[in-house]
């Protein structure tokens, strides 16, 4: 996708937003009044800096030059609610890694650039973060390239097959992985999908719309971050690949793309050989509907219910992500699961857009049990309000795999559940792996307290240490395997440092509780934190 500007953001008018920008520029206008660079260096650095850096795919926002160049998109930008792009609704569920922008920041921001864009002392500015071209630490254990390739996308847009042998001989599992595009400005997205058999060959034609293999590890799109599989004590989690397979990269080149190059690769990190505890992650797509049908100058409601009929789900799943795609028609959609009496939150998207797209991890797994069935529900706006629709007058549109169709089509990465998987903070393991570049993230993602349990296994009493560096109060909350609260405690102070609680293994009643399993988590007003704790010779 080239560098260009979108104007408005769909379902969200600009006029509406202004207005709305313009009340908390006013609200805040005695305190923004003298803003330089040196007051909103930083809200760039942390809300902009992911994406627009020199090693990225948008304009760099790292410095007072670079800044004032871009100054009026980024009013623009802001103003719409374009900028930055985050699709679900936060209301709905949380995910790791959310690329959000507070309402103070945004109108620092606004309040700067209308007053004139001041520089003040750009030395007292911070430094903006480094950034490396990868968003994974270390040298991968596999790296696949694609031979470079000519976009051919002339008159439509080009999806494209790279298949590219692992030269594997043992099966390996993966741990993380990440796509880096080789030309940023013309890689849609890329899906990624494994052929155990090694035979699949490339398909070079531009119309690999349907991508080959025998399943999923995932996908990239631009400001997507990599993926990573949590290794903790509390969970190990991958995906296997079987010796002698292919990768098979399906990479989407928009039209006006022509005559460009691409060299795009995939990184990937696996686990040791014979690493003990992996629990198997599958990727699926149990969500489809291959019966749209949007006549022109409509707007029509389509879902989709897995398993069909009569039957559920037959065992117990934790949901590790989601991935809800559909075309450029769509304006909303809703991943839930659900029986006749209860329903369970999966995504929502408010205002879909085509070109920002991925898999969304949840800050903790979501339960799905056994007996009910998964839902989505997608609108599509086949009118001329819908400024993304792609024809002009609108057509009928069905059910296809090329860009100008449409697709319900919605993924989840998956494990079979084990009592405690929704109490696990996926977020803070994610923000202590040692693999991910941090300055490659949101820096709102939340630390962990640096905890520490000794000693575990435990008979009597457990010292349950932790690290604070805001004075707040902590609570400390200790979870049996099948999840209910055992145990719940709080400090009685406020103050940064060094602490710990005890706990002796018993219930809030004061009785003993039976050896096994027990998991806890500890929250302060800014972080969270949680581990595993085993109980032994309790009598």
């Amino acid at each position: 996708m080239k560098k260009f500007l979108r104007f408005e953001s769909k379902n969200q008018p600009i006029m509406k937003k202004l207005l709305l920008s313009l009340f908390i520029l006013f609200a805040f206008k005695t305190s923004f009044s003298q803003l330089v660079y040196a007051d909103v260096a930083g809200i760039f650095h942390e809300s902009c800096g992911r994406c627009h850096n020199t090693n990225s795919h948008g304009p760099n926002l790292l410095t007072y030059s670079a800044v004032l160049a871009e100054a009026s998109n980024v009013q623009i930008h802001l103003t719409s609610g374009y900028m930055p792009p985050w699709l679900p609704d936060t209301t709905y569920t949380r995910f790791t890694h959310e690329n959000l922008i507070s309402a103070a920041n945004r109108a620092a921001i606004l309040s700067w650039i209308s007053t004139g864009s001041l520089p003040g002392d750009t030395t007292l500015a911070p430094a903006p973060p480094v950034y490396s071209q990868y968003g994974l630490n270390g040298t991968p254990d596999l790296e696949l390239t694609i031979p470079t390739f000519t976009s051919n996308a002339i008159s439509d847009d080009s999806y494209v097959c790279f298949s590219l042998p692992t030269g594997l001989a043992v099966d390996r599992v993966v741990r993380a992985y990440e796509i880096v595009a080789g030309n940023e400005s013309i890689v849609h997205h890329v899906l990624v999908n494994v052929d155990t058999t090694g035979t699949v060959t490339s398909d070079l034609s531009g119309t690999c719309y349907t991508i080959s293999g025998d399943y999923s590890l995932g996908g990239y799109a631009p400001g997507a971050p990599p993926t990573v599989f949590p290794n903790s004590s509390l969970i190990k989690a991958g995906i296997n690949i079987k010796a002698g397979s292919n990768i098979i990269l399906q990479i989407h080149y928009p039209i006006g793309s022509d005559g460009e190059k691409d060299s795009t690769r995939i990184r990937m990190y696996f686990y040791p050989i014979g690493e003990p505890g992996i629990r198997p992650v599958t990727v699926s797509t149990p969500l489809q509907n291959w019966l749209l049908n949007i006549p022109a100058n409509t707007v029509q409601t389509f879902n989709a219910t897995y398993p069909g009929g009569s039957t559920t789900l037959p065992a117990d799943l934790s949901v590790y992500a989601a991935f809800p795609h559909s075309h450029k028609l769509a304006t909303s959609m809703t991943n839930y699961a659900f029986t006749s009496t209860d329903t369970i939150p999966l995504i929502r998207i408010n205002a879909w857009d085509f070109n920002w797209q991925g898999y969304y991890t949840f800050k903790n797994m979501v339960k799905v049990p056994a007996g009910y069935k998964l839902r989505a529900t997608h609108v599509y706006d086949n009118t001329t309000a819908n400024p993304f629709n792609p024809s002009s007058p609108p057509v009928t549109v069905y059910a296809g795999t090329s860009t100008n169709d449409e697709m319900l089509f919605d993924s989840f990465q998956t494990l079979l559940y084990m009592p405690g998987d929704e109490l696990i903070n996926i977020d803070s393991i994610l923000a202590m792996d040692p693999l991910l570049n941090i300055n490659q993230l949101p820096i709102q993602s939340p630390n962990a307290l640096n905890t520490y349990a000794y000693p575990n296994p435990f008979t009597n009493n457990v010292n349950i240490s932790y690290e604070l560096d805001d004075a707040s109060k902590v609570s400390l909350n200790v979870y049996s395997i099948t999840g209910t609260n055992v145990r719940s405690m709080q400090s009685s102070f406020e103050q940064t440092g060094k602490h710990e609680f005890v706990w002796d293994g018993k219930n809030n009643a004061g009785a003993k509780l039976p050896n096994g399993t027990y998991f806890y988590v500890l929250k302060s007003n800014k972080y969270q934190s949680q581990g595993k704790l085993i109980l032994t010779g309790n009598k």
